[in-house]
């Protein structure tokens, strides 16, 4: 007796087809798996035959039972199988009796029958459907992130029985509808740029830094606002296309952390960890590497507060990804590739005691200790950091104002059309915010006229800035034109973009002298 069916596999974000075969002939009983399977998949013998009994329905243990998971040099992990082979098994002994060549299954199963949550159903119903596949059956509870997928039939199922009853024509399972992409609406629990008080060059700066998805750091005293001025950071997220939304949910949904009622990630992601934090962590990591931080944070922000606190492998881990907009990471076992298009946001003192350079409180570090504390963080990481801010403390006469500052709709408002307008000049070529234009785009759309290049040639001469860092100024300009619906970039575009590299090198200077 036997039997074939439809299942798809998960290595990363790359889905590919399964076909599981069940053998079923006369013999002592033993039930084989092949097909490199791992642990979880090897176990999963023991939870099918459970299932079927408990189900109601017959498993003979008299039968050799050989179950292949092809292809066979690929190496399977997870419970996913486990429907599969029950299936399979259930229409080699002729209990299923349906055409089921353009169906495919995955699920984990429970000893009594019943289906659980899985990681990864959205990659692989996309990969099912890509391949021909009309229909699939996964857990109840991850039917609702299959639903966004068009052009195939997603079927949640509760327990064996009711797939059994449905497979027959006993009674039927209703298809989740398509769930059409809705944008996400601003949360009104989060903190409003409307309760900053004063700190008005840097909300300018966190408004440039979310209209082009520049990488920020914000330095400044303790208490001076800069972990409040980036929890407030996703109040003016631009909106998500449905696409960064696709990419984004697939993560989450291999990672396992999508929540049971969403069917998609609307919302731009903002991640926070703490600088313990590990550089497997951030980057990712395991025997089948999983992805960390930096690619949960794709298409949002990553905040990195107390940044020289953090490991220098930790932030060193960064600087490939945050060039390249994904980490590749390599084991004995494979080589995967993570997408990361993330717009890093950190925060830090200038010195340990966090009062260097500050007008009337004295800093009490030995001299050279600011030098020192900024040197934790490399060189070759701050320049990858678009904008520098400095983020002095609040006098009393701003703290004390009574009149709201702008709120954060207002400003999103500015950061949505600016985006709308570079996500039309890129077109279909997968850049979508000015942060990630190539050299050649930088070149085609950051035009300057004789006047303008004059300045940036001497700004370039005296702060001593890497060629890397001429294309960023060039970027964050491009980006401040957008804002103010300018065609061109004009000269106060470029001042003010300059004047968002020469923090760091304050900083460095002050303390060397």
């Amino acid at each position: 007796m036997f039997a074939k069916i439809n299942s798809v596999g998960l290595l990363g974000l790359n889905s590919y087809m399964v076909e599981v075969e069940a053998d079923l002939s006369q013999g002592k009983y033993r039930f084989d798996v092949v097909g490199l399977p791992d642990a979880a998949v090897s176990e999963a013998r023991e939870r099918v035959v459970s299932a079927i009994k408990n189900s109601g329905m017959l498993f003979e243990p008299t039968r050799h039972v050989t179950v292949n998971l092809a292809p066979a040099d690929t190496r399977k992990e997870g419970a996913v199988y486990d429907l599969p082979v029950l299936v399979a098994i259930l229409s080699a002994t002729k209990q299923v009796v349906a055409d089921l060549s353009l169906s495919a299954f995955i699920g984990e199963l429970s000893l009594s029958g019943e289906l659980r949550r899985i990681n990864g159903v959205l990659p692989m119903v996309i990969a099912a459907k890509e391949n021909g596949m009309r229909v699939i059956y996964v857990p109840f509870d991850n039917a609702r992130e299959g639903s966004v997928v068009e052009g195939i039939q997603v079927y949640p199922v509760h327990t064996v029985r009711e797939l059994v009853n449905h497979l027959n024509g006993k009674s039927f399972i209703k298809p989740m509808p398509l769930k059409k992409f809705e944008m996400a609406q601003p949360d009104p629990l989060l903190p409003d740029f409307s309760e900053v008080k004063g700190q008005y060059e840097a909300k300018r700066a966190l408004e440039v830094a979310a209209a082009g998805g520049h990488n920020l750091i914000m330095i400044g005293p303790p208490g001076s606002g800069k972990s409040m001025l980036a929890k407030r950071i996703p109040t003016i997220f631009p909106d998500m296309t449905f696409n960064e939304a696709l990419e984004t949910t697939k993560i989450y949904s291999l990672a396992g952390e999508l929540k049971n009622e969403a069917s998609i990630v609307n919302a731009r992601p903002f991640r926070a960890p703490h600088h313990t934090v590990s550089s497997i962590g951030l980057s990712g990591g395991g025997s089948i590497p999983r992805p960390g931080e930096l690619s949960l944070s794709h298409n949002g922000v990553l905040f990195l507060d107390e940044l020289p606190e953090f490991s220098r492998v930790a932030m060193e881990v960064m600087r490939q990804p945050m060039e390249n907009g994904s980490i590749t990471i390599s084991r004995a076992s494979c080589s995967l590739t993570y997408p990361c298009n993330v717009m890093v946001v950190c925060a830090m003192n200038p010195c340990p005691c966090g009062y260097f350079g500050h007008p009337t409180k004295p800093c009490r570090c030995p001299h050279g200790a600011a030098a020192r504390y900024l040197a934790k963080v490399s060189g070759p990481l701050l320049d990858r950091l678009d904008i520098h801010i400095d983020v002095p403390q609040v006098d009393y006469s701003q703290l004390s104002r009574k009149k709201p500052a702008e709120s954060s709709a207002s400003i999103r408002e500015r950061v949505n059309k600016a985006r709308k307008i570079q996500q039309e000049r890129f077109g279909s070529t997968g850049i979508n915010c000015n942060a990630k234009m190539s050299s050649g785009m930088t070149r085609k759309y950051c035009e300057l006229t004789e006047e303008t290049s004059k300045i940036l040639e001497a700004a370039f001469e005296r702060l001593d800035l890497s060629a890397r860092a001429y294309d960023k100024i060039l970027r964050v300009s491009r980006t401040i034109a957008d804002l103010e619906g300018s065609e061109n970039i004009k000269t106060a575009h470029v001042m003010e973009a300059i004047q968002y590299r020469s923090l760091d090198r304050k900083f460095w200077k002050a303390e060397k002298n």
